[in-house]
C-alpha cells in the first residue's frame, strides 16, 4: 500500500486542526480526569502576568461553574432567536439522514463502513459485499454495535478507527476513545467472531500509536511511564510487543528525544513488498526516516522535509524544498522515484513523477494494482492522473475530471484490481461516489447525496484578491446569479491558511441550508499557509511570514467590500482551531473590516501554546514563543495579548470542548474571560462533551453549528 511515512501522522493532526465538524464523539463525565487533559506547565513568570490562568485547569469545578455561567448567557440569547430552532431541526436531520453515501474500504472480501445516524447515535461499525453495496438499501452485517458496546460497559465510548491485520483480515486492532479526545484505548478485535479477542492485545488510554508487525507481534508507541511522551505529549519510544508477554517485557526498538514531536512505526504491505519503517518526527515538517533491514534499523538519506513512501520496488519521496542531488535540481513540491534496493545501494537515478507548477500542485496519491494514482490541483481544481511502470519507464494516463469542483480517488484492493473509487463534489453539487477502472472511460455511479437545500438561481464564481505584497490570492464565492451589488448581501467568509491544507470545493448541506438559502453569500479564502499551490505557498506564510496569511485574508475581505458584494457591516467570518487563531487575528487587526465573528476551538495565546497539550509539536508551523528573536514577531499578531480596552469590537461567538485535548479550552476560556473583563459584548459556549471537533454526536453538532449560524444572520442581517 503506498502511505507517506514521514509526516503521516502530522498530517492528521493538522487535517485534524482543519475539519473540526468531523471528529465527533461521546465525553465521560465531566468532573472525571484524564491522563491527556493534565494540567499544563505554569511557571511563576505566567502565573504574575496572566490573571486567567486559573481557566486552564480543564476539569476544575471553578473553571466548570465559569463555563456553564457563560454557557447560559449565549444559549439563552441564542435559542430566543427565532431562528435557531428551525435550523438546529434541519441541521439534525441533515446529519442523521439515511441517505447520506456510506463510504466503505475494502478488507479482504468485505467493505467496511462505519455508521452514525439517529437510532445510533454513537454508531455501528458494519460490512457489506461490493454486490450489495451496488444496491440501493445493501444488506448490511453488523461487526460492532458501538451503543449496544457503551450500554454494556457503562463507557461513553467514541470511535477512532481501526487496524486490519494483512492479509488474513480476520483481525483488527480497534481505537477507542472516551469523550472524543485524541487518547485512545485500543483492543484486539476478531472479525470472524466479532467479539473482543480474550487475551488479546489490549493498551490503555493514551496518545498511542500501534501497527501490526505480524500476527503475533506490534509495534507500540505509547505513555510507558514517565519521560516516554515527548514534550507534545506523543510517543518518544517504539517497543516492540510479542502476544503472551507483559507489555512491560516488550523490547525497545528505538528512542527519540523529549524535544520530538513523535516517533512512530508503521508496517507497508506494498504489492507483494513488505516495508518496516520508523519516522523520528523531529518537528512537525521534518523527520528522520529508517527501514528495517534483518535486525538493524537503516536511515533512509534524504531532505528531513521530505516525505517518504512506496510504490512496488519503488521508493518515492515527495519534497518540501528544493533538493540538489546529482547535479540536478528536484523544485519543492516534486514526487522523486527510484529503485528501492538500488537507493540502499547508493545508486540514485530518481526519476520526476510530478514536477510543480506556479499553481499546480500535488494534492493527494494512492495505488492499484498497476497504477500509482495522483490527485493535482490547478489553480485549486483537481486533476486526476494514472501513472504506471512498462519495462522500467513510467508512463502517464489522464483520467476524466470535472472542469470545476474537487475530487477524491482512491484505489480499492492493490492485490487484485486497477479499480477505483472517486468521489465528486463542488458547492453546489451533492457528492456523488463512482466505482470506476483505470483505462476504462466509463464509470459507473454507486451513490449520491441527495439535494439537502435548494440550488436554484446560485452559481460558483472563482475571484482573486491582491495581498499587501503584491500576491494573488484566490478566492470561490458562492451566491444568487444576479446578486446585487450594492454591499448589503450577508458574507460569510471562511478561512483557514496553516499546515499545508487546501481549502477545496465541496458540497455543505450545512452551508447550504443555514446559510446560502436564506440569503447569505458563501466565500472560501485559499491564503498563504494553506496547501492549495504546493509547499512553497504554505512555507511563504511559515514562522516569521506568519503575517502574510493574515494579509491575505484582509485583501480578500477588502476585495468583497471593493466589488461591493457585501460591507463590513454585513460581512462575518469563520475559522476553527488554526483558523480560530486567524479569526483572533483578524478580531484584534482589522476589527473595522467585520460585523461577526465565529471562532471555533481556537489557538489565541501565542505566548502559552506550546506549552498547552499538543501545542509543542506545532512550533515549526508558528515559532518558538520561548525564544526572544521569535516572540519577537508572534506577538506582535497573538490575540490574547493584543485584545485591548480601547478598541471597538464586532461581536464574536468563541466555542470549544472540554474534551478537546489537541488544542486546550483554556485559549477561548482566557480570551473571553479577558475580553468581558474590558467591557466587550461577546458570546461564549463550551460543549463540555466532545473532542477537537466540538461535539461529540449528531444531536450536540447540529445545535453547535445552529448557534453559529443563528448568531450570524443576527448580527449580519440587522441594520
Amino acid at each position: 500500500m503506498t502511505m507517506p511515512i514521514a509526516k503521516c501522522n502530522w498530517i492528521v493532526h493538522a487535517i485534524g486542526l482543519c475539519f473540526l465538524w468531523f471528529a465527533l464523539g461521546l465525553a465521560r463525565a465531566e468532573t472525571q480526569e484524564s491522563a491527556s487533559l493534565s494540567p499544563p506547565r505554569v511557571s511563576n513568570s505566567d502565573t504574575n502576568a496572566d490573571p486567567y490562568l486559573w481557566l486552564e485547569e480543564v476539569t476544575a469545578e471553578q473553571s466548570l461553574t465559569w463555563v456553564r455561567q457563560q454557557n447560559a448567557l449565549s444559549t439563552n440569547e441564542l435559542e430566543s432567536a427565532p431562528e435557531f430552532e428551525p435550523i438546529r431541526r434541519q441541521l439534525l436531520s441533515i446529519m442523521d439522514s439515511k441517505e447520506r453515501i456510506p463510504y466503505v474500504a475494502k478488507h479482504g472480501r468485505w467493505y467496511y463502513n462505519f455508521w452514525r445516524d439517529q437510532s445510533n447515535p454513537r454508531g455501528l461499525w458494519r460490512r457489506t459485499t461490493l454486490q450489495e453495496f451496488k444496491k440501493p438499501e445493501p444488506a448490511w452485517e453488523i461487526v460492532l454495535d458501538l451503543d449496544h458496546l457503551s450500554s454494556a460497559e457503562k463507557e461513553n465510548w467514541v470511535w477512532k478507527g481501526y487496524d486490519v491485520l494483512y492479509p488474513t483480515y480476520d483481525r483488527c486492532l480497534l481505537l477507542l476513545s472516551h469523550g472524543g479526545a485524541d487518547a485512545v484505548v485500543v483492543r484486539e478485535f476478531d472479525l470472524e467472531s466479532k467479539q473482543f479477542v480474550e487475551g488479546g492485545f489490549h493498551l490503555p488510554e493514551a496518545k498511542t500509536q500501534v501497527a501490526w508487525r505480524n500476527r503475533d507481534a506490534l509495534y507500540v508507541g505509547t505513555d510507558f511511564g514517565p519521560g516516554t511522551l515527548t514534550d507534545s505529549g506523543y510517543p518518544r519510544v517504539i517497543k516492540e510487543w510479542t502476544r503472551g508477554t507483559a507489555l512491560k517485557e516488550a523490547k525497545i526498538v528505538f528512542e527519540g528525544k523529549p524535544e520530538d514531536v513523535s516517533v512512530d512505526a508503521s508496517v507497508v504491505h506494498d504489492h507483494g513488498h513488505t516495508y518496516e519503517f520508523i519516522t523520528r518526527g523531529t518537528t512537525f515538517f521534518t523527520s528522520q526516516d529508517f527501514i528495517r533491514r534483518g535486525e538493524q534499523w537503516m536511515k533512509i538519506e534524504k531532505p528531513d522535509d521530505a516525505m517518504v513512501s512506496t510504490f512496488e520496488d519503488q521508493l518515492l519521496l515527495r519534497l518540501r524544498t528544493d533538493w540538489s542531488i546529482d547535479g540536478k535540481l528536484y523544485p519543492a513540491g516534486s514526487l522523486l522515484a527510484n529503485d528501492f534496493d538500488g537507493f540502499f545501494r547508493g545508486e540514485h537515478h530518481f526519476e520526476s513523477l510530478f514536477t510543480p507548477g506556479e499553481r499546480t500542485s500535488l494534492e493527494s496519491m494512492s495505488d492499484t494494482k498497476n497504477f500509482l494514482l495522483l490527485n493535482v490541483l490547478e489553480n485549486v481544481r483537481s486533476k486526476l492522473y494514472a501513472l504506471h511502470r512498462v519495462e522500467g519507464q513510467w508512463k502517464q494516463l489522464t483520467l476524466e475530471a470535472p472542469e470545476f469542483g474537487s475530487a477524491g480517488i482512491n484505489g480499492i484492493d492493490q492485490d487484485e484490481s486497477d479499480d477505483y473509487f472517486l468521489t465528486l463534489t463542488d458547492f453546489l453539487t451533492p457528492s456523488s461516489l463512482y466505482l470506476g477502472t483505470v483505462g476504462q472511460t466509463q464509470r459507473e455511479k454507486l451513490k449520491s447525496l441527495p439535494s439537502f437545500f435548494d440550488v436554484s438561481g446560485l452559481k460558483i464564481t472563482q475571484h482573486e484578491a491582491t495581498s499587501k505584497d503584491g500576491t494573488k490570492v484566490p478566492y470561490f464565492q458562492v451566491g444568487r446569479t444576479g446578486l446585487s451589488l450594492e454591499g448589503q448581501n450577508p458574507t460569510l467568509l471562511y478561512g483557514y491558511g496553516g499546515f499545508e491544507i487546501p481549502m477545496l470545493p465541496g458540497y455543505s448541506a450545512s452551508v447550504g441550508s443555514a446559510w446560502l438559502e436564506r440569503g447569505g453569500v458563501y466565500v472560501l479564502a485559499n491564503i498563504r499557509g494553506g496547501g492549495e499551490f504546493g509547499p512553497k505557498w504554505h512555507e511563504a506564510a511559515r514562522k516569521q511570514n506568519r503575517q502574510r496569511a493574515y494579509d491575505d485574508f484582509i485583501a480578500v475581505a477588502e476585495d468583497l467590500i471593493k466589488r461591493k458584494v457585501t460591507s463590513p457591516g454585513h460581512l462575518g467570518i469563520q475559522g476553527g482551531s488554526n483558523g480560530g487563531l486567524l479569526m483572533g487575528v483578524m478580531l484584534t487587526e482589522r476589527p473595522d473590516l467585520f460585523k461577526a465573528v465565529v471562532c471555533q476551538v481556537p489557538l489565541l495565546d501565542m505566548r502559552r501554546f506550546n506549552k498547552l497539550l499538543a501545542g509543542a509539536s506545532w512550533m515549526d508551523e508558528y515559532g518558538n514563543p520561548d525564544k526572544p528573536e521569535e516572540w519577537a514577531y508572534i506577538s506582535k499578531y497573538s490575540p490574547y495579548q493584543n485584545v485591548v480596552r480601547e478598541k471597538k469590537y464586532p461581536r464574536v461567538l468563541f466555542t470549544t470542548s472540554t474534551r478537546d485535548d489537541r488544542v486546550h479550552p483554556g485559549h477561548a476560556r482566557k480570551m473571553v474571560a479577558k475580553m468581558k473583563e474590558q467591557g466587550h459584548d461577546i458570546l461564549y459556549y463550551e460543549n463540555i462533551e466532545g473532542g477537537h471537533g466540538g461535539a461529540a454526536n449528531n444531536k450536540q453538532a447540529a445545535y453547535m453549528s445552529a448557534l453559529a449560524y443563528t448568531f450570524l444572520l443576527k448580527e449580519l442581517t440587522t441594520h
